[in-house]
Order: structure tokens, then C-alpha cells, then sequence
């Protein structure tokens, strides 16, 4: 099935200029902290996206955090290098505790309260994840960023961000990626690939478009969370795009 590009929907339109959302989460892949880099955390970059954070929560919205850790190690390339990929995606769990811990950093000196939340225990350094807990933070006006993925292996971070956001009861899912949306094909290499302003999650997962994983399109289906794709990288896209403004794909249930 080929679908169009569509135009923004009613409701957003109505809503152009406003922040309709209560409570939100970010998904960060940990490739978007490198910047230029090819490795690592660029500092001005995790700044800058902490900034944008800080902006949302100045409007009085709740936001919670999940952020990949391919920055520094992906399990599931380990694996094809040989390694057990249980252990692999372990490993990887870790390296999101390390991007956390630098965010909530970041967030904090833009004068945000904060707090890691683990699905790993390591009470040194990060508070275990408890639902509840985590709900009372955010209706405290603290960010929450939630680390260690799943706790479990097999599950990538998407998969833990349509989690969490399902469990805040969140009113949307904020990805944010290296292009503003989602395209047929990465429009990076092919500039004939045709960018989508609305989809829904069956031709997300009919067309195999690469935005999050099969387990966190359906996560989000069955739990009725709006997907919102944008870049990252533009300097105010969050808050931007939190109004309905700016360029984005809307992944949602058709009316």
C-alpha cells in the first residue's frame, strides 16, 4: 500500500501554537549526543538538547526522558560480532545509565530538577525504577529519566520508551531523530524518498518504515499513544513542535 503525503490533521491545526499535552516523553537515541562526533558525547550538543528540555518543562508540561545508548555500545552489533547478545544488550543498558547520568547533568545546571531512574538497580548512583515513584516526580515538575532500557535484554530502548510512556500514562511519544520525520526511505541517501506528515502504526509496520521498532509501534497501538518524529538536532524543534509548529510525521490511529 502506498500512502500519500498527508497534511497536518484538524486537530492539530487547532492546536497550532499551543501545547495540548500534559505529560510527555522523549526518546534520544544515543547517536543524537555525538553530534559530529563518531563516538562518545559531544558536550555542546547534550547542552542543547538538555536546553530544549528546558524549555518544554518551562511551559508547564511533565517530561520524562529515555535515551539510547549506541553512542557508546550497542548489544545487538556485539552480537553480530560474535558476543552473546544477552550479555551484549547488558552492556548496552549500562551506556544508557552513562548518557542519563550526563543529561541529568546537563539539565540541572539549565536549572531543572532531575532524577535517574533505573531498571537496573545501582542505588549508588541512580534511584530504582518504581512506577509510582516516578509518577510522583513528575507531578512534582521534576524530570524524569528513565535508564537501563527495560532491565531486560532483547528489548530495545524504543521498546522501553513506548513502556515507560505507557505506564506515566503519557499524552505522547516524542522521537527525536536525525531527519524532521519519517520518510519512505533515509532521505540522507535516497533525496527521491517521500516524507509523511501523518501515518498510522499499520503502515508504520506494513511498510517496514524505520522509525522504532515493531514491539514499540504496537506498544504504542494497543495503549493509544500518539508517535511525534522530528529532528533533534534543530535548535528548538522540542518546544517548536510541542505547539504543532515546525516539521514533523504524527503517528496515530486513523479518526
Amino acid at each position: 500500500m502506498t500512502v500519500p503525503t498527508a497534511q497536518p490533521s484538524a486537530d492539530a491545526a487547532a492546536t497550532k501554537g499551543v501545547a495540548p499535552y500534559r505529560r510527555v516523553l522523549l526518546k534520544v537515541s544515543g547517536e543524537a549526543l555525538m553530534g559530529e562526533g563518531s563516538f562518545g558525547l559531544d558536550p555542546e550538543t547534550v547542552n542543547r538538547i538538555a536546553a530544549d528540555v528546558a524549555s518544554v518543562h518551562a511551559m508547564g508540561i511533565e517530561v520524562g526522558l529515555v535515551i539510547g545508548g549506541g553512542n557508546i555500545f550497542r548489544g545487538i552489533a556485539a552480537a553480530a560480532r560474535g558476543m552473546d547478545r544477552a550479555q551484549g544488550d547488558y552492556a548496552g543498558m549500562l551506556a544508557t545509565v552513562i548518557n542519563a547520568l550526563m543529561m541529568q547533568n546537563a539539565l540541572e545546571k539549565a536549572g531543572v530538577d532531575t532524577r535517574v531512574m533505573s531498571a537496573i538497580q545501582m542505588p549508588g548512583i541512580a534511584e530504582p525504577y518504581i512506577r509510582r515513584r516516578a509518577v510522583r516526580h513528575m507531578e512534582k515538575g521534576r524530570v524524569v529519566i528513565f535508564a537501563a532500557g527495560t532491565g531486560n535484554p532483547f528489548f530495545t530502548t524504543d521498546t522501553a520508551a513506548a513502556l515507560r510512556a505507557a505506564e506515566m500514562d503519557c499524552s505522547a511519544l516524542f522521537k527525536g531523530t536525525q531527519v524532521d520525520g519519517v520518510y519512505s526511505d533515509d532521505p540522507r541517501k535516497n533525496p527521491d524518498a517521500t516524507r509523511y506528515d501523518e501515518l498510522t502504526y499499520l503502515d508504520v509496520l506494513s511498510q517496514d518504515l524505520n522509525v522504532m521498532d515493531a514491539s514499540a509501534i504496537s506498544l504504542a497501538r494497543e495503549n493509544n499513544l500518539p508517535i511525534i518524529v522530528f529532528n533533534i538536532h534543530m535548535p528548538g524543534a522540542f518546544a517548536k513542535v510541542m505547539q504543532g509548529e515546525g516539521r514533523f510525521t504524527r503517528i496515530v490511529d486513523p479518526a
